[in-house]
């Protein structure tokens, strides 16, 4: 009688929602059918936009005419570690002026590699120093050594300025709750879904075209993930470490560095490798306003349609990213695992074998490279290239299956992506507000509704919303074609260890890829514009969905299915009607991060031809219009907190309706 009076109790709100979303599609509907009636209703009239980008182009111009000195004076003080880091790694050190001046060289190419080989061996044995060392010397070995260290160079003076800050900004927001509600996670909301574009036309403005304008927007980037993993460290320190520090009389400056830090230290590390990927993603970006490195040299290939090149740059990318990926990870584990202590009392060079070798073999090399030019450079004897092979398979395949590629190509855009942008572009501006503030106020309430219908006007009232729409057209369909090859892939590797093993390494791949890297191999099959982007999208934005999908089937309690299997289920009804409805939350956590994901990507794919926010941001870049950019980089991060917003609403719903 219970249960049955509960069930019954449940269907008048499911009903009354259902009959309520059919009244508010069918108002949609009537005002696009009466567009010539309520013009205003579908498309935004022109002379009642809000010239936002206006007020934040005068609002730029003030700060750089009244702040000059303050723009100035950083630039001066940043550039002082940076212009070190390039000359140690990438440039010379030049004493003195004239025909007296004295060169110092840069670090050996050949030390560097061993020393990478070394730091690689010190964190996680043998194998580990001949992934690291081969990638430092497959970099020098392709050609790419001296890009390849700046961008090494630029990495190595923001990582550090991005773990202090989050460190410290962390520390604030744990201690201070309502900084860490009201200020820092709206900030870092805004900070991570606002394009890597975004990020450099107001650098570019203050700071001008140099690499100190790169760090800085390097640094702003990658530093959320530092202040998240900081905070979250600290909440998960044990209750009774806190309470034990108390007990030996510790003051509050005591316990936070000497005690609850330390315990938190393997989330910390975690943040340290993230900030790293970042800033090696954003410093590939930032080549646009002066960074230089390997970023540069693939934006040059790309934009001459040399695919050798490109890709050589870009392989070279893939080999200092596994590098920084691996090593940051294989030392985050031995802080996991407590493997870091080293005895006391001894000497330096015996507590650290490998620091010391590594130092000594550095110092060698460099000082044998003043006598021995091979030592210096990379000699051309023995660096090969593979541009000519790639332009060769590139004018095979083209020469043997264009037709092929072509038929698809068209086919796709002719019946998929016209069609959707079509309607997309078409839809009533009017009528996207009413309905996501509709799904808001079901799944969150008043105030939930209001931020997404706020977030969802601006986009309409600042005279952006067909190249929102556009978008939206091109992130939905990729994020949904991920989902589609993703999900599958995840429940397979949930239900078989061999699987799960093959499919990990390449998920662990692609997620190390610098988004760069996704766009040139398919350039080299279907030239620029929207199909390009939507592949190129899926290959990045497809590892959210395998991942938490395989993560979400196997975190489901063992003594669950087992209940299933003695109620006589079938496997088929064990997973269906028990592992995958438990297993829900975390596969709509991986569609929503599924999302953001495309919707990043497709901001980067601007540059190969896309027509939507992102090409007003890269636009805005090549005119250095500092409103324009920032307006458009707003409208895309706030479709990327909408979908946030609205898909961790349903997800915490379906948590608490599982219980």
């Amino acid at each position: 009688m219970t249960v049955t009076a509960s069930v019954s109790e449940a269907r008048p709100p499911v009903q009354r929602w259902l009959a309520i979303w059919a009244l508010a599609l069918l108002a949609v509907l009537v005002v696009f059918l009466l567009e010539d009636k309520v013009p205003w209703a579908v498309n935004y009239p022109a002379d009642t936009v809000i010239p936002v980008a206006d007020w934040i182009s005068d609002l730029m111009k003030w700060i750089k005419t009244n702040f000059s000195w303050l723009t100035r004076s950083i630039t001066a003080v940043l550039g002082v570690p940076l212009d070190f880091a390039l000359n140690l790694l990438a440039k010379n050190f030049k004493i003195g002026h004239g025909a007296d001046a004295f060169i110092l060289p840069r670090l050996s190419w050949l030390g560097v590699c061993v020393a990478a080989f070394l730091a690689g061996r010190a964190a996680g044995g043998w194998k580990l120093g001949v992934l690291v060392g081969g990638c430092f010397a497959y970099v020098a070995l392709f050609g790419q050594w001296t890009s390849a260290m700046l961008t090494l160079a630029l990495i190595s003076i923001a990582v550090p300025f991005c773990i202090v800050t989050g460190l410290f900004v962390g520390i604030w927001a744990w201690r201070k709750p309502w900084a860490e509600r009201f200020v820092v996670s709206p900030a870092l909301d805004l900070m991570q879904t606002i394009p890597t574009f975004a990020y450099l036309i107001p650098m570019l403005l203050l700071f001008g075209n140099s690499p100190v304008s790169a760090m800085i927007a390097t640094a702003i980037f990658a530093t959320p993930p530092m202040v998240r993993a900081t905070m979250l460290g600290l909440q998960r320190v044990p209750s009774e470490i806190d309470e034990f520090s108390e007990m030996a009389g510790c003051t509050a400056r005591q316990k936070l560095w000497r005690v609850l830090l330390p315990s938190a230290r393997p989330t910390l590390m975690v943040g340290v490798n993230q900030v790293i990927m970042l800033a090696l993603n954003m410093v590939i970006i930032a080549s646009m306003i002066g960074a230089g490195g390997l970023g540069y040299d693939v934006l040059l290939a790309l934009r001459a349609l040399k695919v050798g090149e490109a890709m050589e740059a870009g392989l070279a990318i893939v080999a200092l990213a596994i590098a920084l990926d691996r090593l940051s990870q294989a030392i985050a584990h031995n802080q996991a695992m407590g493997q870091t202590h080293r005895a006391a009392g001894l000497n330096f060079w015996r507590r650290y074998p490998n620091l010391t070798w590594a130092v000594a073999i550095l110092v060698v090399t460099t000082l044998l490279s003043l006598l021995v030019p091979s030592f210096a450079a990379v000699p051309k004897a023995i660096t090969f290239t593979t541009a000519p092979l790639w332009k060769a398979a590139v004018n095979w395949v083209t020469i043997n299956f264009f037709d092929t590629i072509e038929a698809f190509r068209v086919a796709l855009i002719l019946n998929v992506l016209n069609p959707v942008r079509a309607f997309c572009e078409g839809f009533p501006w009017l009528g996207a507000v009413f309905l996501l503030g509709l799904a808001g106020y079901q799944l969150g309430g008043s105030r939930l509704a209001a931020l997404v219908a706020g977030l969802t006007a601006f986009c309409a009232v600042t005279g952006l919303w067909e190249k929102t729409m556009a978008t939206v057209y091109l992130c939905g369909i990729s994020a949904f074609i991920s989902c589609l090859i993703g999900i599958p892939i995840g429940f397979a590797a949930a239900r078989s260890e061999r699987f799960e093993k093959i499919v990990t390494p390449i998920i662990d791949t692609l997620q190390v890829l610098p988004s760069f890297c996704f766009i040139i191999p398919v350039v080299m099959l279907f030239r620029v514009g929207d199909v390009t982007a939507m592949i190129a999208t899926i290959a990045f934005a497809v590892v959210p969905a395998i991942r938490y999908t395989n993560h979400g089937i196997r975190q489901v309690p063992p003594a669950l299915i087992e209940a299933a299997k003695v109620s006589g289920c079938t496997p088929r009804q064990t997973f269906f009607r028990v592992q995958l409805p438990l297993a829900l939350p975390e596969i709509m956590l991986g569609v929503n991060q599924t999302i953001l994901m495309a919707l990043a990507m497709i901001i980067i794919c601007a540059m190969i031809g896309t027509r939507d926010l992102g090409q007003e941001v890269f636009i805005a870049l090549s005119k250095a219009d500092s409103g324009r950019g920032i307006v458009a980089g707003l409208a895309i991060a706030f479709i990327g907190i909408v979908a946030d917003r609205l898909f961790n609403a349903w997800t915490a719903k379906a948590r608490a309706r599982l219980g």
